[in-house]
């Protein structure tokens, strides 16, 4: 089983973005851990407190019986991410403790500068949690895949390298998606249509009843057509 880091640049950008993929990973076995960068506030009809109940009840929903998605937030200020070392630093200490195998971040084309970023840091952090004779804890580690999810302010359609079957995961996402009340049921609650149409579409691209989309920069390995679906 993998080690999976998820980096958000607020909470519910996960959920938004691959919220159905993470709840069939943890479904499968393997440990994830939910990375929010900033707390996501301050936002029209939220606070501090109602956001963080709100992302742990999220990620209580997209939990496996026996295999709790984990959460935590970095602490940068929301709106005013910057890219620095030490932010660097910090993603890179994470993913030393988590000893992440696979990580997941935002696409890194988006209208919102957290999102450019937060990518930014995640992709650099993974270089840096390799380094020897340098001021981190943790045994160094480099997660052998990056994946972007989409979880973007553009307004364009995705053309992604692969998407993932989340049939059967659907009403999970939209769940972990609507545990975000101040967010998207009180407000702007046309998004959880979005996110249910959005995977019918992927679905449809694969011949399958739900999806969701991932870009990676790097090429898939594998060692038969037989994983490819016929």
């Amino acid at each position: 089983m993998a080690n999976i880091v998820v980096v958000g640049p607020h909470p519910d950008d996960q959920e938004t973005g691959m919220g159905a993929t993470i709840a069939l990973l943890a479904a499968q076995g393997h440990r994830i851990l939910l990375l929010d960068i900033t707390n996501g506030e301050p936002t029209p009809l939220g606070d501090p407190e109602t956001r963080a109940k709100e992302a742990a009840k999220a990620a209580e929903v997209l939990s496996a019986p026996g295999n709790p998605v984990e959460r935590q937030l970095l602490g940068l200020p929301n709106r005013f991410v910057e890219h620095t070392i030490e932010a660097r630093h910090a993603v890179a200490g994470v993913y030393r403790r988590w000893q992440a195998d696979i990580v997941f971040a935002p696409f890194f084309e988006d209208a919102h500068p957290d999102h450019i970023a937060v990518t930014r840091i995640a992709e650099d952090a993974r270089f840096d949690a390799k380094l020897s004779k340098i001021d981190l804890p943790g045994e160094r580690v480099y997660p052998r895949w990056f994946f972007y999810y989409y979880a973007t302010h553009l307004r364009w359609v995705a053309n992604p390298s692969f998407c993932m079957d989340v049939t059967g995961y659907r009403q999970t996402k939209l769940d972990a998606v609507r545990a975000y009340e101040t967010q998207f049921v009180k407000a702007n609650s046309k998004v959880v249509d979005w996110m249910d149409a959005s995977m019918t579409y992927f679905g449809s691209r694969i011949g399958a009843e739900a999806a969701e989309p991932f870009y990676t920069r790097e090429p898939l390995a594998l060692n038969s057509l037989n994983a490819l679906p016929i």
